[in-house]
């Protein structure tokens, strides 16, 4: 059984290697056990798992990972903690040691073909500023991702599992729900990081749909969603008029489309942003 890291292996850990948390590279250590087996048992992760953690720092949520009998790849950008991780599996997990593979990357440039296997679960404690923009590419990267578990900043969590018509629906509400369905799972109290963060956190879940809601591709409808969130006070008339070539031919696709063209961005399922690309190629009416 992983022994798992406490406040004083944290800590510990940390002056061992001279590390000083850096809010660049959104380092904060989970440092309660519990927390990491709350983690694990929410992820629904098991054995026959082939698991990717990002941004496993000194390994506290690793260590938890393997003791479920998952195989973990862990892709660290700090060559430090990189090389770091796997001797503290060694040490404290020896029986999971060959279940653990380290890449010293930058997960918003890792590919499939870099891992080991493609991964089923997505389980991480994602640094704040580009939590929403790791998650997209993995998902975009890796279709063998079924479901993921990630702990992000509360706001960014709001921002992620929205629904219409929500203040904080927008961007990351409709890319996310492209893939599947994502929901707000648990908060997550801020003692249990060194340093404490200064902003709550909470768990996340992701379970991938079968099949896109849309007959174009992704980007196509992407370009929709980024254009009518640009300027979210605008009806959608006026925010897709540079999308479209003009505010006239917006109202045409939006009405083809079954769209209201007074509509705000954030009243439109991702099927409706889907139906709004599908028609962006109708010729113009005379």
């Amino acid at each position: 059984m992983a022994q798992l890291l406490g406040p004083a292996e944290i800590r510990g850990l940390a002056s061992e290697l001279d590390v000083r948390p850096t809010k660049k590279l959104g380092q904060n250590f989970v440092h309660d056990p519990n927390t990491v087996r709350r983690i694990v048992e929410l992820s629904g992760v098991t054995a026959q798992d082939s698991v990717l953690e990002v941004g496993p720092g000194l390994g506290s949520l690793t260590l938890g990972l393997l003791a479920s009998g998952a195989h973990v790849t862990a892709v660290e950008i700090d060559p430090t903690l990189a090389g770091r991780l796997p001797v503290t599996v060694a040490e404290r997990a020896p029986e999971a040691a060959s279940r653990l593979t380290v890449l010293t990357r930058d997960a918003l440039k890792i590919r499939a073909d870099e891992l080991p296997a493609p991964p089923s679960t997505l389980v991480a404690n994602l640094p704040y500023n580009v939590a929403v923009p790791v998650v997209l590419h993995l998902l975009a990267e890796l279709p063998s991702l079924a479901r993921a578990l990630v702990m992000v900043q509360t706001e960014v969590a709001d921002r992620m599992a929205a629904g219409p018509g929500s203040r904080t629906y927008g961007v990351p509400s409709v890319k996310l729900a492209w893939y599947g369905r994502t929901r707000k799972v648990a908060p997550v109290p801020r003692a249990v990081f060194w340093p404490v963060p200064n902003v709550d956190s909470a768990l996340v879940s992701f379970e991938r749909a079968g099949q896109p809601p849309a007959t174009v591709d992704r980007d196509s409808v992407f370009r929709v969603v980024d254009a009518a969130f640009a300027q979210r006070r605008k009806t959608l008339r006026a925010a897709l008029a540079g999308w479209a070539g003009s505010a006239e031919r917006a109202g045409e696709i939006l009405r083809a489309a079954g769209v209201e063209p007074t509509t705000r961005g954030e009243q439109l399922t991702v099927d409706e942003f889907a139906r709004v690309a599908e028609r962006e190629y109708l010729p113009p009416s005379v």
